[in-house]
C-alpha cells in the first residue's frame, strides 16, 4: 500500500429507484470495474432481502508486517503494531436506495487470520468520495482500506461499506444522505453475519461504530439504528466519530460564510452537497438556476462520481460566490423552507435518541474543512438526553491530521 492520504477526502457539508448504472461512462475511464460491477451484479436475483449476501470475493491477503509498513506510510501517527494477518473481502448485497426501491452496494469485510473465538465487529465508515473508483473495495491504495484492516490487525471482524453508488454499487452517490448512510451501514452488517458464518466466524453482537468526516456524521445515524434494533441482531457498543459535520444547520454551513471553512474545500464540498441534495431534496429546476456559467453545464457530471478529486478541483472556481449564482448563494446562507427543513431534519442525530454506549468526538484545532465546533454543539444536544459524550481533541492539526492521530488511538482502544 502507498500513502493515499489525498484520498481521504474531507466532509466540508455532510447533507445527503432501483437505480440503473451509469456503467458506459464509468467504463471509459474504469472498463476493468465497469465489468466486474456488470458481472457481480448480474447474480440471480431470488429474493431483494435487505443485507442479503449477492457475492463474496477475496481482494487481498496482508501480513501483520504489511499493515505496520502501510500504517507508518499512510503517516499514521504512532499506530500500534498489528498482531494478526489479514484477508480483505468483497462484498456485494441487497439494500435500498434513497427512495426505499430495491439496489446493491459494495463494502468489505476484514478478518484476522487464525483468530480463534466469537469475533467483535468493527465498522468503519469513510469520508467523502467523490470518485467510484477510490472506494475501499475496489482501490488497493485506499487509506479507508487500510484502516479497516488495522482493526481486523488487533483482532476484530473489520466491516466498510462504499454506501451507496461508490464502489462496485449502481447510480450516483447520494452525498451524506443519512438515511441511506444508514441503511448500507446496517445492511453490510447483515451481508457480513451470513458471510463470516460461512466461514465458521460467529460476530458478537455489540458493534463498535468509527468513521472519518463524513463518515463521523455517519457513525451517529448508524449508532441510532443499532439503539433503535433495526440491525437484527446487532447492537452498538460504542461510537468514535472523527472530524464529523453533526451540526449542518447551526455551526457547518454557516462556517462557510465567515469563512472559517477554506474557501476552495468549501466550494468542492458544496458543489457535491448541491447536486445531491437537489435528487434527494430538490434545491433547483435546472442547474443554471444554481450555478453560474460555464459551472451550470459542467458541475453535474463533474461530481457523477467517474472522475478525480484532482479533475473536480480543476474544474471549479476558488470560491463558493464564484460558483453560485447571487440568489443561491443566499439560498445557501439563509436556508427557508425546505430546504431549512431538510437540514434540521439531518442533524436530528444529535437531538432524537440517546443511548448508554459510550460515544467519543475527535476534533482537530486547525481543521479548516470541517470546524471543531461541530462536535461541541452535538455532545452538548447528546449530554442533555443524558448520553454520555466525551469530546478528544488531537491538537494543533488539520483535517487529515486529526484523523492521522485519532485513529491509531482508536484502534489501541479496540484492541481485544
Amino acid at each position: 500500500m502507498t500513502n493515499r492520504a489525498i484520498r481521504i477526502v474531507p466532509a466540508t457539508l455532510a447533507i445527503g429507484a432501483l437505480i440503473a448504472a451509469p456503467l458506459s461512462a464509468f467504463a471509459a475511464t474504469q472498463p476493468s470495474l465497469a465489468q466486474a460491477a456488470v458481472a457481480q451484479a448480474s447474480v440471480a436475483q431470488p429474493t431483494a432481502v435487505r443485507g442479503s449476501l449477492v457475492s463474496a470475493v477475496e481482494v487481498a491477503k496482508l501480513t501483520a508486517a504489511d499493515l505496520d509498513a502501510a500504517a507508518l506510510d499512510a503517516g499514521f501517527v504512532d499506530a500500534p503494531k498489528s498482531r494478526y494477518d489479514v484477508t480483505v473481502h468483497r462484498l456485494i448485497y441487497r439494500t435500498i436506495d434513497p427512495n426505499g426501491r430495491p439496489t446493491t452496494a459494495s463494502g468489505i469485510v476484514v478478518l484476522p487470520d487464525g483468530r480463534r473465538g466469537a469475533l467483535t465487529v468493527a465498522e468503519y465508515l469513510h469520508g467523502t468520495t467523490a470518485t467510484k473508483a477510490y472506494a475501499a473495495s475496489v482501490d488497493s491504495d485506499s487509506t479507508d482500506r487500510l484502516i479497516t484492516a488495522l482493526f481486523a490487525g488487533t483482532g476484530l471482524a473489520a466491516v466498510a461499506p462504499d454506501y451507496l453508488g461508490l464502489g462496485l454499487g449502481p447510480g450516483k452517490h447520494p452525498y451524506i444522505d443519512t438515511d441511506t448512510e444508514t441503511s448500507a451501514s446496517i445492511d453490510l452488517l447483515l451481508a457480513a453475519r451470513t458471510f463470516t458464518a460461512r466461514h465458521g466466524v460467529a460476530l458478537k453482537r455489540d458493534v463498535l461504530v468509527t468513521g472519518f468526516s463524513q463518515g463521523g456524521r455517519a457513525t451517529l445515524g448508524v449508532g441510532r439504528a443499532l439503539t433503535r434494533g433495526e440491525a437484527g441482531p446487532f447492537r452498538l457498543g460504542e461510537i468514535r466519530g472523527v472530524a464529523g459535520p453533526y451540526d449542518l444547520l447551526d455551526v457547518e454551513l454557516p462556517a462557510v460564510f465567515t469563512g472559517q471553512v477554506a474557501p476552495k474545500v468549501a466550494t468542492m464540498y458544496l458543489a457535491y452537497f448541491t447536486t445531491a441534495w437537489d435528487r434527494t431534496v430538490g434545491l433547483y429546476n435546472h442547474p443554471r438556476e444554481a450555478f453560474r456559467a460555464p459551472y451550470a453545464k459542467t458541475v453535474e457530471s463533474l461530481v457523477d462520481g467517474t472522475h478525480t478529486n484532482e479533475e473536480i478541483a480543476q474544474g471549479l472556481p476558488n470560491s463558493p460566490a464564484d460558483l453560485f449564482t447571487p440568489t443561491f448563494y443566499n439560498k445557501l446562507e439563509h436556508p427557508t423552507g425546505r430546504f431549512h427543513q431538510a437540514l434540521h431534519e439531518a442533524d436530528q442525530i444529535c437531538h432524537n435518541w440517546t443511548t448508554r454506549a459510550p460515544i467519543h468526538f475527535y476534533t482537530g484545532t486547525k481543521d479548516t474543512d470541517v470546524v471543531p465546533a461541530n462536535a461541541t454543539s452535538c455532545a452538548t444536544s447528546l449530554r442533555t438526553r443524558k448520553a454520555t459524550v466525551t469530546v478528544h481533541s488531537m491538537g494543533d492539526v488539520n483535517h487529515f491530521g486529526t484523523a492521522m492521530t485519532a485513529y491509531p488511538q482508536i484502534v489501541r482502544a479496540w484492541t481485544p
